[in-house]
C-alpha cells in the first residue's frame, strides 16, 4: 500500500491550545505555544495506547521525567542543564501532536507522519536551543528510554518480565525501585493525574530553561 499523500503548500492543521495560542501542526514555529501548553499536552497524552493496570494511564509527561531521572542516575551528579533539558523534551513533539504512537506501528504510518514529527521536533529544538546528540549521547539516551519502557511495561501495564523480553523484545531489566517516588513521594510507579503530571513537568521545564538561559 503506498504512503499516504503529503498535504500541499496550502494545507493547514490548526489546534487551539490551552493558552489561547494556535499551532499549525503542518507548519509549526518555535513561537506557537507556551511552556504550559506543552506540559498540559504531554500530561494528557498517554503511553502504551492508554492501557494501564492502574486506575489512570501513564502520561508522556511522567515518562519524560522518568527518563530524565535515569539520565541523572547514570551521570552521577555531573549536571549538564542543556543535556538534561534535551532528555526532558525527547518526546515533546507528542505533546504538541497529542499522540504517542506505539513504536512498532510508526513505520506503517508512512513518510507523511515522519515528516510531520520532524517539523515539530525542529521547532522544539529551535525554541529551547537543544544541542545535537553525539553518537554516545544518543546511545545512552536510547538505553534510558528502553529501561523506562521495560519498567513501565511491568509496573504500570502489567506485562511479566519474561514477556518484556520475549514479546516486547526489550532487552533491559525493569527497575525494582521508582526514581520518581524518591523525588515526589507517592506510591511507586503509580501514574499521576494529568494535573499533577503537567505541574511537575512544567516546574522542571522552567527550572532547566532558567539554568540554560545565558546570563544577562
Amino acid at each position: 500500500m503506498p504512503d499516504s499523500p503529503i498535504p500541499g503548500p496550502g494545507a493547514r492543521a490548526w489546534v487551539r491550545l490551552y493558552s489561547g495560542k494556535r499551532l499549525d501542526l503542518l507548519d509549526p514555529t518555535p513561537f506557537d505555544w507556551e511552556d504550559s501548553d506543552l506540559a498540559i499536552g504531554l500530561a494528557r497524552t498517554y503511553r502504551w495506547g492508554g492501557h494501564s493496570a492502574w486506575p489512570l494511564p501513564l502520561s508522556v509527561a511522567q515518562h519524560s521525567l522518568l527518563v530524565l531521572a535515569l539520565h541523572r542516575l547514570v551521570s552521577r551528579g555531573a549536571a549538564n542543564p542543556q543535556a538534561e533539558l534535551r532528555e526532558l523534551l525527547h518526546d515533546a513533539d507528542e505533546g504538541l501532536l497529542g499522540f504517542d504512537c506505539i513504536s512498532v506501528l510508526k513505520p506503517f504510518l508512512g513518510e507523511a507522519y515522519r515528516r510531520l514529527t520532524e517539523r515539530l521536533e525542529a521547532a522544539i529544538v529551535l525554541r529551547y536551543g537543544l544541542p545535537p546528540w553525539t553518537a554516545a549521547e544518543r546511545k545512552a539516551h536510547k538505553r534510558a528510554d528502553r529501561v523506562a519502557a521495560a519498567t513501565e511495561a511491568v509496573h504500570v501495564v502489567g506485562w511479566t518480565r519474561e514477556e518484556v523480553r520475549s514479546t516486547l523484545k526489550i532487552p533491559f531489566e525493569p527497575l525494582a525501585e521508582d526514581p520518581l517516588a524518591a523525588v515526589y513521594g507517592g506510591r511507586a510507579f503509580e501514574p499521576w493525574s494529568p494535573t499533577v503530571a503537567a505541574e511537575r513537568f512544567h516546574a522542571e521545564l522552567g527550572r532547566l530553561c532558567s539554568l540554560c538561559r545565558p546570563a544577562g
